[in-house]
């Protein structure tokens, strides 16, 4: 059934709000939001936009989720062009496309990635699939190159080798809880790389921002153990 006129109009006014929420991000970070300011921009009075958006917890919500979204599309898109058996290309391409996506919305990776709003605790029902579908795309190609316990995984207690084997029937390919680590230690790396980079920490160190998370993707690569 084709959307009612007074449904288009709230999806495209939806579509502004968060357009315009986007924006603030970059100019006023995310403690800043203002639903009052995004109402003025729109040219509502300031009770409509609640009509919308109930509160500023709710649009931080949806700002996470779009972002989440968005981010996931861009790092899926680089890594499906990779061949399905050439691992180390795919692993390449996913680092690559999280730096990529990451420098180009440094407000959204700030808010994904970032220090927490102060006060704001994120739905998990709501937020939790979008933000695992970059881990997730890691942890089917460590899946799909039939990564097995190695020699040179370290000692890992037995607490943590229960918690990680629970994991097992929920992810890609029932990981064993060594090739799990793995895949944590690299996305994590992978992320504070990132990080680091845009939260300029990096600062009389590295400036050859690119090379230096090639170089690391590189030896992440060797730690995954990837054929």
């Amino acid at each position: 059934m084709a959307p009612t006129p007074r449904q288009l109009a709230h999806e495209q006014t939806m579509a502004e709000i968060l357009r315009l929420a986007h924006e603030q991000l970059v100019t006023e970070g995310s403690a800043g939001l203002s639903l009052r300011a995004i109402a003025r921009d729109l040219g509502l009075v300031s009770s409509a936009i609640y009509r919308y958006v109930p509160s500023r917890d709710e649009l931080l919500t949806l700002l996470i989720a779009e972002s989440y979204n968005a981010f996931a599309d861009a790092v899926e898109a680089a890594e499906a062009r990779c061949p399905r058996d050439d691992y180390r290309r795919r692993w390449l391409s996913f680092g690559r496309a999280v730096r990529r996506w990451a420098v180009a919305n440094p407000a959204e990776w700030t808010l994904l990635y970032g220090s927490p709003v102060p006060g704001y605790h994120a739905p998990p029902e709501r937020t939790t699939a979008a933000g695992s579908r970059v881990p997730l795309l890691l942890l089917r190609l460590l899946a799909d190159a039939g990564l097995k316990p190695s020699p040179d995984d370290p000692p890992m207690t037995a607490a943590l080798h229960r918690e990680l084997a629970r994991l097992r029937g929920s992810l890609p390919g029932e990981l064993p809880p060594e090739v799990l680590a793995r895949g944590l230690l690299a996305y994590s790396s992978l992320c504070g790389l990132v990080s680091l980079e845009l939260f300029g920490q990096f600062t009389n160190t590295v400036t050859q921002f690119a090379g230096h998370l090639d170089h690391q993707l590189h030896r992440l690569a060797a730690v995954l153990e990837l054929p």
